[in-house]
């Protein structure tokens, strides 16, 4: 794999700025491999003791640091370009995403390697990658979202028109744990006439750079896309200058609950519209008469990454009549699921960095009365037990009984590692009761990100339709963490999106409604 080096990408131009400063990236496999080592040797890169030269192998590329000059650069790159990239024709701008989902079809392979390097597994990254094309920038999401940002009538005499108008400047913070394919979410505000600044997190710049460079940035210039139109640079956070930038409109902020609505409540104060994509902490219910084989492939799901993505199955309800064979069959499933490096294929566990996190949660649940089902040793990458390990073998507790259940952190709380709560209502209500209290659990659920539903009997699917109110996408008898083409693959309300949180399209979401009536005087 070639050796990437992207400067700060602004203003139509690569700038690397006064202060010389590169992030490194050095290969996962690498790392797992020799890990003081490599890591000695990122560390020496950043700090500019070494050259890339002397580096080898393991380094596969370096980003520039932006400073807070570059990023304010970036700001009023965007805000100029704003007006005229706005005035640009809604049909042109939906073509032109068009041709950047082509474009990442054409570099579907260079990044995913890129990813793999930055430890994603590759049979993740390929799902990921070559999915986006198909999904999020498919045809039939980009029209969608077309045909509600303008829709035109007219009597004869007058022609209205309600619209939507881009808000002005966007600003895009996408998480560390999946930052490339949020930041694509995130510049599909472009399409809707906005300009875009994208922060690429340190630890997996690359990725993200260089898809903003080599896949985005040349489609918009052969468009004639105004310079400023997409800026991207890697940095440390910078939310408190563009709360403060008179030239930001918007900001698309990624993390935890906690941290985003306080962010939330700055933003109002300051003006900006908020567009969240916190947390998850989904839920899925397997009823009495479910595809068992089906709702376990969807549940073993939640170990891709380790567990460290937010639009998994945190935990499952299951009606108790099946519940004993559906846990043996998820043991089995479960089981097959081992760690390894993350170039090799069917390996879907990565590094689980907040092992005592884990060991507490794990700890608390057995307390207060929870099962061990499966799992819950640490592993090095071959499989190995130790107590030192990276890897966290895949974890199943059965907790017994609804109404405690959120008394437990795996229950009530999102977690970012691999340690799955089954929870069996007790045995001594009706099915009619059974329904009534797993659906008021899954819509009591603080966060609203995702839910999933296992049901073959048609009018039970319909209840539960009718019934399910909390989330922003719903999944009957579908994979839980799939990504469909027109459906919408992030937002939800409460803890996953704020006061305003919704199904997210951000087309959408980063514009505002207006309504135009023309009467166009007589000739």
């Amino acid at each position: 794999m070639k050796t990437r080096v992207y400067p700060a990408y602004i203003g139509g131009r690569d700038i690397t700025g006064d202060n010389g400063q590169f992030v490194h990236t050095v290969s996962t496999r690498s790392i797992l491999e020799n890990t003081f080592p490599s890591l000695r040797i990122k560390q020496d890169l950043d700090r500019g003791i070494m050259d890339l030269e002397s580096a080898g192998e393991a380094v596969v590329g370096a980003c520039a640091v932006a400073d807070e000059a570059m990023a304010e650069l970036a700001l009023e790159s965007a805000a100029k370009a704003a007006p005229v990239w706005a005035r640009r024709p809604l049909a042109e701008r939906i073509e032109i995403g068009h041709r950047i989902s082509r474009s990442l079809v054409e570099h579907g392979d260079a990044l995913v390697e890129i990813l793999v390097a930055e430890g994603m597994p590759v049979s993740m990254a390929e799902g990921m990658i070559k999915g986006i094309p198909h999904t999020g920038w498919s045809r039939e999401t980009l029209e969608f979202c077309a045909t509600q940002l303008e829709i035109t009538r007219s009597d004869g005499v007058r022609t209205r028109t309600v619209r939507r108008v881009p808000d002005g400047v966007v600003c895009v913070n996408p998480p560390q744990n999946a930052a490339t394919p949020n930041a694509l979410a995130g510049i599909t505000a472009l399409l809707s006439g906005n300009t875009v600044v994208v922060r690429a997190p340190r630890g997996v710049a690359l990725s993200c750079m260089y898809t903003m460079r080599e896949v985005v940035a040349p489609v918009l210039e052969e468009a004639g896309a105004p310079p400023g139109t997409l800026n991207a640079f890697c940095g440390a956070p910078m939310l408190d200058q563009w709360l403060d930038s008179p030239h930001v409109d918007d900001i698309v902020f990624y993390g935890g609950s906690k941290m985003g609505l306080e962010f939330e409540r700055k933003c109002i104060a300051a003006g900006k519209k908020p567009i969240l994509e916190l947390a998850g902490n989904d839920c899925c219910v397997v009823w009495r008469d479910a595809d068992l084989d089906l709702a376990v492939e969807s549940l073993t799901a939640f170990f891709a990454n380790s567990g460290q993505i937010c639009n998994v199955p945190n935990q499952v309800i299951v009606h108790p009549a099946i519940a004993d064979e559906l846990i043996a069959k998820l043991v089995v499933a479960t089981q097959k699921i081992q760690p390894g490096y993350p170039d090799e294929p069917g390996v879907v566990l990565t590094p689980v960095l907040g092992a005592d996190w884990f060991e507490g949660c794990l700890g608390e649940a057995l307390a207060k009365g929870a099962t061990l089902v499966h799992g819950g040793r640490r592993l090095e990458v071959d499989g190995t037990p130790s107590d030192t390990g990276f890897f966290i073998e895949p974890a199943i507790i059965r907790v017994d009984g609804l109404p405690d259940a959120r008394s437990l952190s795996v229950v009530r709380d999102e977690t970012f590692f691999p340690l799955l709560p089954v929870i069996v209502p007790g045995t001594d209500a009706t099915d009619e009761e059974l329904f009534g209290q797993m659906l008021d659990f899954v819509n009591s659920n603080g966060y609203g990100l995702r839910n999933s539903v296992f049901v073959r009997d048609d009018a039970m699917i319909e209840r539960f339709l009718a019934g399910v109110a909390n989330g922003g996408t719903l999944m009957i008898n579908d994979q839980h963490t799939g990504f469909l083409p027109f459906l919408p693959n992030q937002g939800g309300p409460g803890l996953t999106g704020g006061v305003f949180g919704e199904a997210n399209y951000f087309m959408l979401r980063t514009s505002r409604l207006q309504g135009v009536s023309i009467v166009r005087p007589a000739q």
